[in-house]
């Protein structure tokens, strides 16, 4: 028998949480093969197998968070053959086992009543462990519960799913034993309302919400406002777009002049390129810049490597790649560590204005928005202009606000007079 283990991720990643499992006991597994989806603070990343072999057991289930180095399943590398007869016999074993270990300690604190359901539910469903554990918590009767699994297993998630329905009368017989959980005992009750609806958050979710609230707490962040008159960009866009596709291979858009502009401004004004390391300032002289894109699971912030180097094509598919990797959930760990600087886009959205909150342990962060075209004073004339506002978000702690506001003005006048952006190399 042989253990897959969660191998090492990423130097700041330890842990998981187990999003779907690809390969079922009794399958058959090649080396290299995938068993596993594990969904990490980041990224989902698939686990391969290291044995060619029948995957016994699965060691924890879907939803259960695991650690680096855990064993998460059995491979029997003698065969399917060899698997049956002991894959078998300890699952029939722990099935009679671990449901007497619960319901040993229930009898103090439930009827026997309860005990004798447990022990039907018990021998009629295939359950995890977790889920008995949560059903008993919620009083809820396994058999009665709706299975998503093929092969018949209860899972966490079936539980959670089975709490929408109108079980909660023994909730408030365990209430009294679940204080330290006192947040999550509302949910059930919140729940007998029909226009409620109760979603965990997943663990990227989860993980961006403390990271925000966290670079809050810790950065004296700050936000300044500049506007830019896009007309030369747009002008400019319009003349080589179509030569542009036909050479490249793809489309001119607003990013390449955007990055450009912002690699210029970070030339000039270097401290929004850098980096706060407890008494210490990290000056980087190279330039990877993040730019935000939206997700289903939230937004993510992929990174164009040594953009100053890059093409204005260059970048243009860098960001159409790494967009379409997001939005497919096949980013890698390598695509998302390391910016310097990020840049993000709410115009795409329809935003007018904005005050984006950095992406730590950068210390800038430049908000894009939506075009509008609006009456500017040009000389004595007044002329309609497709104008954008720019928001530019930075840690006071090593940036001024006369640095801040110097570096708004020139990215400004770089998209104002694009031709100086070719100077930008």
């Amino acid at each position: 028998m042989a253990e897959v283990k969660v191998p090492e991720l990423a130097e700041s990643i330890s842990e998981g949480s187990i999003a779907q499992w690809l390969k079922q006991p009794g399958d058959h597994v090649e080396k290299g093969e995938y068993v596993l989806e594990l969904e990490t603070d980041k990224v989902n990343v698939e686990i391969i197998s290291d044995y060619t072999g029948t995957l016994s057991e699965h060691l924890a289930e879907e939803g259960d968070t695991v650690q680096v180095g855990q064993a998460i399943a059995i491979v029997d590398e003698n065969g399917s053959a060899a698997a049956a007869p002991k894959a078998e016999a300890p699952k029939v074993e722990e099935a009679k086992t671990e449901p007497v270990k619960a319901e040993q300690a229930a009898p103090a604190k439930e009827a026997p009543k309860a005990e004798a359901k447990e022990s039907s539910s018990t021998q009629q469903v295939i359950a995890s462990p977790a889920a008995r554990k949560l059903a008993r918590e919620k009083g809820i009767d396994l058999t009665q519960v709706p299975v998503a699994d093929p092969l018949g297993r209860v899972r966490v998630q079936d539980v959670e799913a089975a709490s929408n329905a109108p079980v909660a009368p023994a909730a408030p017989a365990a209430a009294p034993k679940q204080a330290p959980a006192a947040k999550q005992a509302a949910a059930p009750v919140e729940v007998n309302d029909d226009r409620i609806e109760v979603v965990k958050m997943t663990r990227r979710r989860q993980t961006i919400a403390k990271r925000l609230v966290q670079v809050q707490s810790e950065a004296a962040m700050l936000t300044t406002f500049n506007e830019v008159d896009l007309s030369a960009v747009m002008e400019l866009r319009n003349r080589h777009k179509d030569s542009f596709v036909k050479t490249n291979d793809v489309k001119l858009g607003f990013m390449s002049f955007f990055t450009k502009a912002v690699i210029g401004a970070l030339k000039k004004y270097p401290l929004l390129n850098a980096e706060i390391q407890g008494d210490h300032i990290l000056k980087k002289n190279f330039y990877d810049i993040g730019v935000a894109v939206s997700t289903d699971e939230g937004l993510v912030v992929p990174v164009v490597r040594d953009a100053d180097r890059k093409s204005f094509a260059e970048i243009e598919k860098n960001i159409s790649d790494l967009a379409v990797k997001a939005r497919n959930n096949k980013l890698g760990l390598s695509d998302l560590s390391g910016g310097t600087f990020t840049i993000t886009n709410g115009g795409t959205f329809g935003s007018l204005l904005s005050t984006p909150i950095l992406n730590a342990p950068q210390v800038g962060i430049l908000g894009m928005h939506t075009i509008k075209t609006r009456p500017i004073a040009v000389g004595d004339q007044i002329e309609n202009r497709p104008m954008m506002y720019l928001a530019l978000s930075y840690d006071h702690r090593i940036v001024d606000g006369k640095e801040a506001v110097g570096f708004l003005v020139a990215i400004k006048d770089m998209l104002e007079d694009p031709e100086q952006l070719l100077l930008q190399g």
